[in-house]
């Protein structure tokens, strides 16, 4: 289908920015024009802020059981658009189409879950000392919110920010990717169409770094939400503190993904590929430090190769393909430095390592052994289809190396003894483990990091407390 030219949202109504400046959208597997975003100034910044307010005078009087409706409805018509909005994603982000739906229907998965926790957040009472003294624990939205999400997951980093927040009763005004603008544009139009009031969901597109230094510190806005790497994270973070914001911050990962000898290798090894080269492995939960018991090294390192050499690159667009581009030049670039700098170092490369072709940002699914820990990719998130397999000897050690980095979000381990599974569940430093499976991202379960991958949770029934206040009210009768 035809791309559009994607607007603001902005008090209900889709705009140019007032300075009638427009950014170029490419299409990661050709490099050619889609289309454009517009550029928001600080003029239509104003406007979202004003809009934002009066949005959230609103919405927070509506009830609980009644914004959950809403909600609802947009799900509805996330699903029923979602065949309009696949190839929307794909040809500006590149993902296949399989997995470009599937983020799509996630999605809608998400505003259920978070159109349900509204009609559940509860406060208590609190049983007093004293006769004739009630004692209440209110919970109220904490007021506009400004999110700021990443390209590598349009739809889903948005979603989950922008329900948790209208579920508390909160407005919003999100920063969506200036690279993938449009799906996360028509996500936000379910809402609309929907029955969402005008002002509550604001959009902009623009300078990232313009954008957030001007609404994290404004008085109308209470909380912030970013998705993205640590270095920037801490940057925003700092500037929220600074002006006692509430933050939730989801940033970069080096996920460890530990296999013992007793596990199932031809199981972690299938599960683990998948995982791995999701997305062409732009995810911050991707598998990254494969750490591999000795006995069963090479029999994983062989799989393991073998099913990264089955993955079939190439246009999204194409059904028979099952990992697309890199999302833009800057990935491609990256990858060549990590692989080049690992590689003078000592590594080996098993499979992959190069670009391929010179058209659109595709590259090889890469496998790396022997890779010293001095080496960059060893210590910095290569988000991109580059997996390092190294092995291991004992538990101990295999903890200690999960454990070297200051990331902690993401994190695997495949073994079929129970005490090994507690043991290292206990043990690794991460805000999420999955064993045995791939079972982190839905919506039912907390999502967030620890260390420098982050605070707060965007999952389960702890996300939406980030958007609500708690308001003690103590009361003796008259």
């Amino acid at each position: 289908m035809s791309y559009p030219d994607v607007l603001l949202l902005i008090d209900g109504v889709w705009t140019q920015s007032a300075a009638g400046r427009a950014l170029t959208v490419l299409n990661p597997a050709n490099g050619e024009p889609l289309g454009t975003v517009a550029h928001a100034g600080r003029e239509d910044l104003d406007r979202a802020l004003e809009a934002a307010e009066k949005g959230f005078r609103v919405w927070k009087k509506i009830s609980a059981y009644d914004r959950s409706k809403i909600m609802r409805k947009a799900a509805d018509l996330l699903r029923e658009r979602a065949d309009r909005i696949t190839p929307l994603m794909t040809q500006e982000q590149g993902k296949p189409l399989a997995e470009a739906k599937g983020e799509t229907l996630a999605g809608a998965d998400v505003i259920d879950w978070f159109a349900e926790e509204a009609r559940r957040a509860y406060g208590r009472v609190v049983p007093a000392r004293a006769e004739g003294i009630y004692q209440l624990v209110i919970k109220e939205p904490v007021g506009p919110v400004a999110a700021f999400t990443p390209w590598n997951f349009p739809i889903n980093q948005v979603v989950r920010k922008l329900s948790a927040a209208l579920a508390a009763g909160c407005s919003i005004i999100v920063k969506a990717p200036e690279e993938t603008p449009a799906s996360p544009a028509e996500l936000i139009r379910c809402f609309v169409d929907a029955g969402v009031p005008a002002g509550v969901i604001g959009l902009v597109y623009g300078v990232p770094a313009e954008i957030s230094a001007y609404l994290i510190p404004h008085p109308i806005i209470k909380k912030m939400s970013f998705t993205g790497s640590t270095a920037i994270g801490k940057q925003l973070a700092a500037i929220a503190g600074a002006h006692m914001k509430r933050a939730t911050m989801e940033l970069g990962g080096h996920a460890p993904a530990i296999v013992f000898d007793d596990a199932d290798v031809d199981v972690a090894a299938r599960l683990l590929v998948g995982a791995k080269f999701r997305n062409a492995g732009q995810v911050c939960v991707s598998p990254t430090r494969f750490l591999i018991q000795e006995r069963v090294y090479e029999q994983f390192v062989d799989k393991f190769v073998a099913g990264a050499k089955m993955l079939k690159v190439g246009n999204g667009m194409d059904a028979a393909t099952t990992m697309g581009p890199l999302a833009n030049a800057r990935r491609v670039a990256a990858m060549d430095t990590l692989i080049a700098d690992a590689v003078r170092h000592g590594a080996t490369v098993r499979t992959g390592g190069n670009r391929i072709g010179n058209t659109g940002n595709f590259y090889e699914p890469t496998v790396l052994t022997d890779v010293p820990l001095d080496a960059r990719v060893q210590n910095e998130e290569p988000f991109g289809p580059l997996a390092i397999i190294s092995p291991f000897a004992d538990f101990d050690g295999v903890i200690m190396e999960a454990n070297r980095l200051p990331y902690g979000l993401a994190s695997y381990a495949f073994t079929r003894s129970a005490k090994t599974a507690n043991a290292v569940a206990a043990q690794v430093e991460a805000g999420m483990m999955t064993l045995n499976h791939m079972g982190l991202a839905l919506p039912e379960v907390p999502f967030g990091g620890i260390k420098d991958s982050g605070y707060g949770s965007e999952g389960g029934s702890e996300a939406i407390e980030a958007y609500l206040n708690t308001k003690f009210v103590s009361q003796a009768g008259v």
